[in-house]
């Protein structure tokens, strides 16, 4: 009988810098970040490196010390690679493979090796091989020696894995060609937009992993596929939905994350055109995770970037199932922290009482989602009535034969 064989982890460490720019509270968050990132890539953290300094350093990002530090480590504990949680520049990382004689990443190419996993379609591939290639093109010295060693994992998907032929010239006329093969394929998905009528569109937008996918399902009846992993999904996903009487279409998107590497923004464009021509959007937020408020302030940079911070939009808080708190003594004077506020606590925040309509629901538990399902209903059918002002008399029409029914389910 054949033994089954434990599946190997690749051995990974982290390394982080505590910056004037970067408080030590907020690289904790990055890195804790950085780890489930690793953990989504299929990879084992075996620990974290970090360093207080003025500014990255030029030639190593870390102080030449420090790097020793690291590299006695990863010898003794046979580490595989080493992950950047900041973006390295091509002489950055050349200069650290030559010390460690390691495979190095960064946070922009661990995100990149996540896409080129998770991409299913033609068109996300071809979207992901594109930022791949822009991200390899200044660094292309640098990566035919890393190529020379040919190792496997994270960081080596895509056009790393292609024979040593990438030359400058080459590698400019494949993002050549990988453009006009997406302008191509854009113009295609907006003559679907335009060909799906005149439905009111609403779009799912928020961080990774806050639970879009799994709102989808519940909403639309479908079987989007939605994993506790980030990026779980890449490719838009547009189901037509019905409450009471009115139909629209809802459009799952790719999630967003901080410091998103400016080449997926730009080569995920047609995916974002998406929530640019969306009429209404319904912001998700993992309310349960302690950085909720930083990922909210991410998703609402991004939606300013592409000119979609000023539309209709309903705050949906979820995962309020998984959010559990620490009761403080009555004569604890200490400062509240996160584990402090119950979610009655939050709810008489800022998050009651901004611009938008604030639900907090449970995708996963079915709580709330009624409450969800009739706000969607109002901010459609205005947007509707407004569109479309002769067919006001059915939704009065369709609310009182509600409003009937109700009553004689109360009577009986």
């Amino acid at each position: 009988m054949l033994e089954k064989k434990e599946t190997q982890y690749e051995k990974v460490v982290l390394i982080g810098l505590v910056t004037q720019k970067q408080s030590e509270e907020k690289l904790t968050e990055y890195m804790d970040e950085l780890e489930f990132l690793t953990y989504t890539a299929g990879a084992e953290v075996a620990t974290r490196f970090t360093q207080k300094v003025d500014k990255p350093d030029p030639k190593f990002f870390v102080g030449s010390g420090k790097l020793n530090e690291i590299l006695e480590y990863v010898v003794a504990n046979n580490i595989d690679t080493l992950i950047f949680d900041d973006e390295l520049s091509p002489s950055q990382l050349k200069n650290i493979e030559k010390v460690v004689e390691r495979k190095v990443i960064d946070r922009t190419q661990l995100i990149l090796d996540i896409f080129a996993q998770r991409a299913q379609t033609s068109y996300a591939r071809t979207q992901v091989e594109l930022a791949q290639y822009q991200y390899l093109l200044p660094r292309l010295t640098r990566m035919w020696t890393h190529l020379e060693r040919q190792r496997g994992g994270i960081g080596m998907r895509g056009p790393g894995e292609t024979e040593i032929e990438t030359d400058r010239r080459i590698i400019r006329d494949r993002i050549t060609l990988l453009k006009d093969k997406l302008k191509t394929v854009d113009r295609q998905m907006a003559t679907q937009r335009k060909n799906r009528g005149a439905l009111v569109r609403v779009a799912l937008v928020g961080y990774t992993n806050v639970g879009k996918s799994t709102l989808m399902n519940v909403l639309s009846k479908s079987d989007v596929f939605a994993e506790d992993k980030l990026f779980a999904t890449l490719d838009t996903t547009v189901r037509k939905v019905v409450i009471g009487n009115l139909p629209f279409l809802l459009t799952d998107t790719v999630g967003f994350i901080r410091k998103l590497p400016t080449q997926l923004i730009e080569s995920f464009k047609s995916t974002l055109d998406e929530v640019r021509e969306a009429d209404l959007l319904i912001h998700v937020v993992d309310i349960s995770h302690e950085s909720f408020e930083d990922h909210v302030n991410s998703v609402n940079e991004i939606l300013a970037e592409i000119d979609s911070k000023d539309k209709p939009t309903i705050m949906v808080f979820n995962k309020i199932d998984n959010f559990s708190y620490i009761e403080k003594a009555e004569d604890d004077l200490s400062e509240m922290k996160f584990e402090n506020y119950s979610l009655e606590d939050w709810k008489r925040t800022w998050m009651s009482k901004n611009e938008y309509e604030t639900l907090f629901i449970s995708a996963t538990e079915n709580d709330n989602l009624e409450e969800l399902r009739k706000a969607l209903y109002e901010k459609v059918k205005e947007i509707h009535m407004k569109r479309f002002p002769y067919n006001n008399f059915l939704f009065q029409y369709y609310e009182e034969e509600v409003e009937e029914e109700d009553d004689s389910q109360d009577e009986e």
